[in-house]
């Protein structure tokens, strides 16, 4: 699996989140895709630049924790997923998850929880987002939370 990860932001990540996040992406990825068939994009950001693409992208002022930027519908991956003739001989980008560090870390601690915690979370619900995962009523809402949840324990960070 090839995770892209870019930091735009004002803050270095340690060696031991920088290590744990691809991790995180393929306990969100299992069982659905091989980890090694797919690629996913993550730009770091501060809280400015994610409070732009929010305006731009989802017509809301202000900063937000995670944004992504899904290549595939659901309903497209599932298609992919199914008809390996279907798949590229290179990873699948499935998309772009864009993470505001300053956001994480304020979220963080009115959670009570660590900066790592924080991003592992917001790692995974953004990849969720680009494998079709939604939250817009309390059933799909409480299916994203539960798949959020045991991505997180399973990769060191439960609650």
């Amino acid at each position: 699996m090839a995770l892209i990860v870019v930091n735009e932001s004002s803050m270095e990540l340690d060696e031991k989140l920088e290590q744990a996040l691809p991790k995180v992406v393929r306990a969100a990825l299992a069982p659905q895709w091989n980890p090694q068939d797919v690629e996913i994009g993550l730009t770091l950001v501060d809280d400015e630049a994610i409070a732009e693409l929010n305006e731009q992208y989802r017509g809301v002022a202000g900063p937000t924790d995670v944004l992504s930027f899904p290549l595939f519908t659901k309903d497209e991956l599932a298609q992919i997923a199914a008809e390996p003739g279907l798949h590229p001989e290179r990873p699948l980008l499935l998309g772009d998850v864009v993470i505001s560090v300053e956001t994480a870390r304020r979220q963080a601690e009115e959670y009570g929880h660590s900066f790592g915690r924080e991003l592992a979370f917001l790692l995974v619900h953004g990849v969720l987002h680009l494998l079709g995962y939604e939250h817009d009523d309390e059933a799909s809402r409480a299916e994203m939370r539960a798949k959020e949840e045991a991505v997180l324990s399973a990769t060191g960070w439960p609650r």
